[in-house]
């Protein structure tokens, strides 16, 4: 028999997704995929270089369960940098990707029954890394008009005595929202108040286009002993099939998590590490050139939704999604389960069209494009949903 916890997991629906465009492109269809959570640039020679050289330098050994020295020296100097915020290589532990990172910080963090603050929409892995970790999660409802960021009043309504951990992504897949300081401090001081853990993920935060970007951990020392900082070189760096993450944490809980990860895994691939290093001390130009690729592809697209009566969509101030209501449509099309996986099942089937249904992250009113894509792919995507909502008008 399986294990229990897996009768409380929900299917990846991205995954389905992928399925059912790789099934239609073995029968000869042509598919415009704009599903994918992935840069759609190669990672950076400088990067690649140095994970060759690794190998013929034969990096190829054991190394320390919480990721090479070198690698998070680099790191500790970029937080330092970048991001006005001081740790040691000691309070710094480098997993194989953000995924592997969040489900160490929840090992490490949660007992059984405690409670997790999930504000919607959310990345559609975290309730179910929660729940695969023991923890109950609790959703956060939060305002359009706010763009859907989590205020102090959200966060009253469902906070109890159990919760333990919240997890605040900003910049935001999928709305693309980014938290100013202004927004950032009032929420934060209320959580460290009252002892609540802050998993920050802030693998977006070199893809903002207009807020400068804030971590979480640099607007107090009790910021920063509370919260759990979760980056890596998959979205800025191109490099999602190397597999590297890390944390940054106080140094109780950067143990924790390196004794965990070295029971589990042991760590990260040597090689991707090396390459990491490279990344982040020398491609900072080539971050720069794909940030300014998706901000053309992000204003354009929204010139595009411009002319699609009815269809609204989130201010994307980050990331390289597109958010967008489709609930014009509700009341138009036949559905059962979910009004957003029909729609979307809608567009692959008659359109040949791959998007993400908002059911996927908490709010079945919307639907999630990705624009680390070909212009002329985002383009024919806007031009479909245009093509749908008209048929219905």
């Amino acid at each position: 028999m399986l294990s229990k916890k897996l009768a409380f997991v929900t299917p990846s629906v991205t995954i389905g997704i992928s399925t059912k465009v790789n099934e239609l492109k073995k029968q000869g269809f042509q598919i415009v995929n704009l599903s994918i959570g992935e840069p759609d640039f190669f990672t950076p020679e400088k990067a690649k270089e140095a994970g060759i050289q690794a190998i013929h330098d034969n990096k190829t050994k054991y190394d320390a369960a919480a990721g090479v020295k070198e690698l998070r020296d680099a790191i500790a100097i970029k937080l330092k940098e970048e991001n006005g915020v001081s740790y040691t290589a000691d309070e710094i532990v480098v997993s194989s990707g953000a995924k592997h990172c969040i489900t160490n910080a929840l090992i490490a963090l949660l007992d059984d029954g405690d409670e997790v603050l999930i504000p919607k929409p959310y990345w559609v892995s975290y309730p179910e890394m929660v729940k695969l970790t023991g923890g109950v999660p609790v959703f956060v409802e939060t305002q359009k008009s706010n763009d859907f960021k989590a205020t102090i009043e959200d966060l009253e309504k469902v906070i109890t005595d159990k919760t333990k951990i919240i997890f605040i992504t900003n910049p935001s897949n999928p709305s693309g929202a980014v938290y100013t300081k202004a927004e950032l401090e009032p929420i934060v001081n209320y959580l460290t108040e009252k002892g609540i853990y802050i998993i920050a993920d802030e693998i977006y935060e070199k893809i903002c286009y207009n807020n400068a970007f804030v971590s979480i951990a640099s607007l107090s020392e009790k910021a920063k002993e509370m919260t759990i900082t979760i980056n890596g070189l998959a979205k800025s760096a191109s490099m999602t099939g190397w597999r590297i993450g890390y944390t940054a944490s106080n140094l109780t809980l950067a143990k924790a998590m390196g004794t965990i990860q070295g029971h589990l895994v042991s760590h990260p691939a040597t090689i991707s590490q090396y390459a990491a290093i490279a990344a982040i001390q020398s491609c900072q130009e080539d971050m720069k050139i794909m940030l300014e690729a998706y901000r053309a592809r992000k204003d354009r697209a929204i010139e595009l939704f411009k002319d699609i009566k009815g269809v609204d969509l989130v201010r994307p101030d980050g990331a390289f999604y597109l958010f967008v209501d489709m609930s014009i449509l509700k009341n138009k099309i036949e559905w059962t389960d979910s009004f957003s996986v029909k729609l979307c099942d809608i567009l692959l089937d008659e359109y040949k069209l791959a998007i993400v249904p908002g059911a996927a992250f908490g709010l079945d009113d919307y639907v999630r494009l990705s624009i680390a894509a070909d212009l002329k792919d985002i383009e024919y995507g806007i031009n479909s949903i245009k093509q749908l909502v008209e048929k219905h008008q």
